[in-house]
């Protein structure tokens, strides 16, 4: 029987996360498959990628919550309203005003090998670039301001 843990790690007996006893049932038995699931998913990730991402070694050591965010965040970066291109787009420019550089190599050669011409890489680099460029500004000039009018 698998234990889920609660946010209450002190209780001896165990809790579901749910209160129907189907979906609980439904949930136990995806959670007893997460070793399968996770070389899966380590698995198709290197075939996108090219690669397995570095974070991915450290995150399979818990193989259920390494399971429910990298599927979370697979269907999140591969929305249906959106062509593979323009996903990668948009998570080159998060991870460029972030400054996130391992994502950001990763996702411009996954772009460029999706059909993103080098051009809208650059476009987009330079757009997040302005952001992250005005949100330090913003964020600056707010402090300046606070710092100010207290005097």
């Amino acid at each position: 029987m698998i234990r889920i843990q609660t946010v209450f790690p002190v209780q001896a007996e165990e809790k579901s996360m749910t209160t129907n006893p189907e979906t609980d049932a439904v949930v136990r038995a995806f959670l007893e498959h997460t070793d399968v699931i996770a070389d899966e998913i380590t698995s198709q990730a290197e075939e996108m990628l090219g690669r397995v991402p570095f974070i991915f070694t450290y995150m399979n050591e818990r193989p259920e919550s390494f399971v429910l965010s990298t599927l979370g965040d697979f269907y999140t970066a591969r929305p249906k309203s959106m062509d593979v291109q323009t996903a990668e787009i948009a998570t080159i420019a998060a991870a460029a005003a972030l400054g996130a550089d391992a994502c950001l190599k990763m996702h411009i050669r996954v772009a460029l090998e999706a059909g993103v011409s080098r051009d809208q890489v650059l476009d987009t680099l330079l757009i997040a670039s302005l952001i992250g460029k005005t949100s330090v500004m913003t964020k600056s000039l707010r402090v300046l301001r606070d710092v100010e009018e207290g005097m």
